[in-house]
């Protein structure tokens, strides 16, 4: 088996090369939008966000974060997968897998881009056909009648905030709670331990973002500690930190600017009415305008929490 993988693997560099075909001529615009569209259908990771900008950028491809709610609101969610959803990846695959999912997203694909198969879209998936319709839903009987990601925007994330929303729960689309401030993921995770949290409070988690954390850790624990707690249908999670791909729940994250550079998540209080509204794409602080900037003007920045080595790259100092 790894042998005639190898040799098939050989064989398609060798043709890669014969047509002069390079990353750039796969990692176009019309490539990420698609893979936006595949992922939004299948109600991906939030970490989608982080990768592919993160891709596109080296690429030279403008990728800006509203493509992803553009997309998500005409895309349907169309696959339930597991951690949120009933199906896991092999039930996806025996279903038709991603050609197949691709063959019922037809409409919303760019069909003429190139892939790595030397085929464009269109070729790859010509001739495949959609086998367990329940698992690879038809876009006539979607899951949701959005996709997965959407990009929330308000006086709290000006330049906006990621949440998985197929994840959420229909009584928490919505949600209006007093906040429980943090100023790490272990700060939090103690809190969690100690009940402090209760239902109906918006955890807000900072300085955990690309120049917070630094490198933007994983906010796995107390994701699952307040699905845990069974508090995932009545507490949210905000955060400039980023989230695993097991989120479930009202978890906010990448919210920008972020604490390290000054956003008005560093101003937060313990207290402060904290308003998500998924479907109108909002999150906010309920206060004045007025009182976050001069909350913002005494706020000071924190010292970096690592000083040498690589990570201590993602930070400048605090006089930078």
């Amino acid at each position: 088996m790894k042998q005639r993988l190898a040799k098939e693997s050989g064989e398609k560099i060798v043709e890669l090369i014969r047509k002069n075909v390079k990353p750039s001529s796969i990692l176009t615009k019309a490539a990420f939008e698609n893979a936006v569209v595949v992922d939004t259908a299948l109600g991906g990771s939030t970490n989608t966000v982080l990768h592919l900008s993160a891709i596109a950028r080296e690429a030279g491809v403008s990728l800006p974060i509203m493509t992803f709610d553009d997309i998500s609101r005409k895309v349907p969610h169309l696959c339930s997968m597991v951690p949120s959803g009933l199906y896991d990846m092999e039930e996806l695959h025996n279903a038709g897998g991603l050609p197949a999912l691709m063959k019922e997203l037809k409409q919303f694909l760019h069909p003429n881009a190139l892939t790595v198969t030397c085929k464009t879209v269109n070729e790859n998936i010509a001739h495949v056909t959609v086998a367990n319709a329940v698992v690879i839903r038809p876009l006539s009987n979607p899951v949701h009648k959005e996709g997965g990601i959407v990009i929330l925007k308000g006086n709290l994330a000006p330049k906006g905030g990621v949440v998985k929303a197929v994840a959420v729960s229909a009584n928490m689309l919505k949600h209006s709670g007093p906040a429980k401030v943090y100023e790490s993921e272990k700060e939090a995770e103690e809190a969690m331990k100690n009940h402090e949290v209760k239902a109906g409070d918006v955890v807000v988690i900072r300085y955990e973002g690309p120049k917070g954390g630094p490198g933007m850790p994983e906010m796995l624990i107390p994701t699952a500690t307040i699905s845990g707690m069974g508090l995932s249908e009545s507490v949210a999670l905000i955060t400039d930190g980023r989230f695993s791909g097991a989120t479930r729940g009202p978890c906010i994250g990448h919210v920008a600017p972020e604490a390290a550079e000054g956003g008005p998540i560093a101003v937060v209080k313990n207290g402060d009415t904290i308003t998500i509204d998924i479907p109108n794409r909002l999150l906010k602080v309920e206060l004045s305008d007025q009182e976050i900037k001069k909350r913002l003007e005494s706020w000071t920045p924190k010292p970096k929490k690592i000083t040498k080595g690589y990570l201590s790259r993602y930070t400048p100092t605090p006089t930078e």
